[in-house]
């Protein structure tokens, strides 16, 4: 049910930038909006951010195998770094249409294009919390990004909103410069959406190339580990995410007399402890240094 649920999340999300995309562009045409044929194109970069994550997602659910002992759960760290990408060439894209506006004679904003842009900001707006909250239920980079992504066109309707709405009033009072509202809502959003899009390829980066997981989670597995009292000394402790899980790595120093049975428990105790402490640790490996009573 939960792998369903997060599957059906992505669906919702593909089929509405489909139909977003077609919306944006043709309005956008139509009506010789700048803003909204951009936030369109990104529309239609959404398309194939959405599909990555929607591959990744079913491909992460697929259990370990003699190739991948580990899980596939980086495949959607992989789409999660497709995501952003494709947001900061978009985010590129659209500052250069609405440059490209900027130095052309301002357009005649249309009604029906506000329309266009208000009922973007709503649907994206819906779709962003009803992702966001799944993705951090299911711990699901790619769903967490997906609804990044929503995000990223939250800001883009906003500054088609408002430049289209300033463009119209700009007309209405013979105001020459609020005119050019649209292509300059778009520069700014821009920034935004490339400012969201560094933050998911640093997150992404620094999951592929194995960094450490936050301090206080490397503190929380310490405080787990030392409350077992047949461990003597925490020598190392190392985590990592992979996905929607993390896998850790302990050695840990436990008296040199203790049989091979006696140090097998000890690593199965703390490898339980902490998946029972810690829902997301999937994979545990304990190592057992021998410890003598004149090394203390």
């Amino acid at each position: 049910m939960k792998n369903f649920s997060g599957l059906l999340a992505l669906w919702i999300s593909l089929i509405s930038n489909v139909v977003l995309t077609v919306i944006k562009v043709v309005v956008g045409y139509l009506f010789n909006s700048q803003v909204l044929i951009a936030d369109g194109i990104h529309n239609a970069g959404d398309v194939i951010a959405t599909f990555a994550a929607l591959s990744s997602s079913m491909v992460s659910k697929k259990p370990a195998d003699d190739d991948h002992p580990y899980g596939h759960g980086k495949a959607e760290v992989i789409a999660s770094a497709i995501v952003a990408i494709i947001l900061a060439l978009a985010a590129l894209l659209m500052v250069y249409k609405s440059v490209e506006a900027l130095l052309e004679p301002a357009t005649e904003a249309s009604v029906i294009a506000l329309i266009a842009a208000f009922i973007s900001l709503i649907w994206k707006q819906v779709l962003y919390v009803y992702c966001i909250r799944l993705g951090k239920v299911q711990k699901s980079k790619s769903l967490i990004a997906t609804a990044k992504d929503h995000l990223a066109d939250v800001y883009a309707s906003i500054a088609a909103v408002v430049g289209i709405g300033t463009t119209l009033i700009g007309e209405h009072y013979h105001m020459p410069f609020a005119q050019y509202g649209d292509p300059i809502s778009g520069i700014i959003v821009s920034y935004f959406v490339l400012k969201l899009a560094y933050e998911m390829g640093k997150e992404s980066i620094g999951i592929l190339m194995e960094k450490n997981v936050p301090l206080d989670q490397l503190n929380q597995l310490e405080n787990i580990v030392r409350s077992i009292s047949q461990v003597k000394r925490i020598d190392r402790i190392r985590a990592r995410e992979h996905g929607h899980y993390i896998i850790v790595d302990i050695r840990v120093s436990v008296s040199n007399d203790l049989t091979i049975k006696e140090g097998h428990d000890i690593s199965r105790l703390i490898k339980n402890t902490i998946k029972s402490e810690i829902q997301d640790v999937e994979e545990v490996l304990v190592h057992l240094n021998p410890w003598y009573e004149k090394s203390s």
